[in-house]
């Protein structure tokens, strides 16, 4: 059976060659392990075969395993409610799912002073999905002119999470519009793909890409208590 090490590498040996096929440089690329629902043992394990950077859907879920996990580094990929920002303006490192001004003054308000600027992304509902989170493409660019105004948000770029079996125009559009306002705002981040279409989110210029199953295995039914990695 493989181990959660192996699986990293595995995955990396993928990024790499979606890079190599689109002539990118794998360095150039971000793998961020989705440890949503797993243990903090399977976690540092990960950290043990050299993953630093963890996404998490729940704050609550997340905080534990940051109790018994310290030095890593946290990226909320979740919605984030209003009354949740200050403790996520205090602990996480990034913040994928900004999507709406209000939230982006939070957490700017209650980023701790001694901390560097939280950086973040603003989420795009590339495909329109009531159910889905995000802002809609034609909303985007206001969104990013009220946020670089904040002193404690650092803006990197964009994220999406198109729908399974997205047709390669929707990573397209996502790109597309990455580009139009790279220059303008500064982006270097657009955080793009999974572990099902990792390679067709690097052909369309993703340059952080979120794996979970492909790491981890199945998430656990529940989020139950997190249970020390010592």
């Amino acid at each position: 059976m493989a181990t959660i090490g192996d699986n990293l590498q595995a995955v990396k040996s993928r990024i790499a060659r979606a890079a190599r096929e689109v002539r990118r440089d794998p360095a150039a690329l971000v793998l961020l392990a989705v440890s949503k629902g797993q243990p903090a043992a399977g976690i540092e394990e990960a950290r043990a075969a050299g993953q630093a950077a963890f996404g998490e859907n729940y704050v609550q879920e997340a905080l534990a395993k940051m109790d018994v996990l310290p030095g890593l580094e946290w990226h909320l990929i979740g919605p984030l409610q209003s009354n949740k920002t200050r403790v996520v303006a205090e602990r996480f490192d990034w913040v994928q799912t900004v999507a709406s001004e209000k939230i982006a003054r939070r957490l700017s308000e209650q980023r701790p002073a001694g901390l560097p600027p939280l950086n973040v992304l603003v989420q795009v509902n590339a495909s329109g999905e009531a159910t889905k989170s995000g802002v809609s493409p034609q909303d985007v660019s206001s969104l990013c002119n009220e946020i670089v105004k904040l002193k404690s948000l650092r803006l990197r770029g964009l994220m999406a999470i198109p729908e399974p079996g997205a047709p390669r125009e929707r990573f397209r559009e996502v790109r597309a519009l990455y580009e139009a306002l790279k220059e303008r705002f500064g982006f270097d981040t657009l955080s793009m793909g999974m572990s099902g279409d990792l390679e067709l989110a690097i052909a369309e210029g993703a340059t952080l890409v979120r794996v979970g199953t492909a790491i981890f295995g199945s998430r656990s039914p529940s989020r139950g208590p997190v249970r020390s990695a010592a």
